[in-house]
């Protein structure tokens, strides 16, 4: 089996991809697994798995460019810049799924109902490999639109009220079931009740009644999507780091997962030199 893939194979292996992702986008159901069998038979001598690892390096190169992904593969790094240049290319010349793509960051969301809340509590990513995160920055070229679509996500202000009201009752729920009844009734929407200027969206508490200092942080896609922090959210959680906690929601359009990290933003994420763009390390 070859192991560079030519550029019909990629070719044919970015068009499959951006299919679905329209599809996810704008709510139309499909089958990954049929796509994967039918591309089998386009590319002939690639397997169902070197297909899928091929689609997990366009979600990477989609979050390079700032463009939603499909959640189903998680991205992988260390791409051939060929695909890097096709993906841009595709996407310059498909005005139809950039529509799609602000019209799902511009989507009004309201919060998801789950049978139970503490249930959505996950574990935060392995922690990524500096060197590779910059190699793989370094492979990607000038977007080719002007649309950072995670970023309008991400200023989605329906979304955030949504994902800080989420969070507001996944709080009292920890709190209440640990039995401080009095505890939750003191949480505060800090950003709700004394605005943005206080670098943290909710006032929570430790069982032991210490402060809990929350940003909230929602995205309706994967949970590999870099998000936005300003530069007083980055002050406020590198002096008060012992209160501080980052709260990221994920996949919030049906199944919302939640992860947690403590302390400074510096410390729990990668940050970018030239940017105030984010990821969980």
């Amino acid at each position: 089996m070859p192991n560079d893939w030519s550029h019909e194979e990629v070719e044919a292996t970015v068009a499959d991809y951006l299919a679905m992702l329209s599809a996810e986008l704008a709510g139309v159901p499909y089958n990954k697994t049929v796509h994967r069998r039918e591309l089998v038979k386009v590319l002939h001598n690639r397997s169902e798995q070197a297909i899928e690892f091929k689609h997990a390096n366009v979600s990477a190169i989609l979050i390079d460019l700032g463009f939603p992904y499909i959640a189903g593969y998680k991205p992988r790094s260390n791409y051939q810049q060929l695909l890097c240049d096709v993906v841009s290319d595709r996407l310059a010349e498909n005005p139809a799924l950039l529509n799609v793509a602000a019209a799902d960051a511009d989507l009004p969301i309201v919060v998801p109902e789950v049978d139970d809340i503490l249930s959505v509590l996950t574990s935060p990513p392995p922690a990524s490999e500096p060197d590779r995160a910059a190699q793989q920055q370094s492979h990607v070229r000038r977007r080719p639109f002007s649309t950072n679509y995670l970023e309008r996500e991400a200023r989605n202000r329906s979304l955030g009220s949504a994902g800080e009201e989420f969070v507001l009752n996944f709080e009292r729920a920890r709190l209440l079931t640990a039995g401080r009844e009095a505890l939750a009734g003191r949480i505060e929407h800090t950003s709700r009740v004394r605005g943005d200027g206080e670098g943290f969206d909710i006032l929570s508490f430790e069982e032991s009644g210490k402060e809990r200092l929350i940003e909230v942080k929602t995205t309706k896609y994967g949970r590999e999507t870099p998000f936005f922090v300003s530069s007083n959210e980055l002050a406020v959680s590198d002096s008060r780091a012992d209160q501080y906690h980052l709260y990221r929601l994920f996949g919030f359009r049906l199944a919302p997962r939640l992860l947690t990290l403590a302390e400074a933003l510096g410390s729990t994420c990668r940050l970018s030199a030239s940017s105030d763009l984010a990821t969980v390390r």
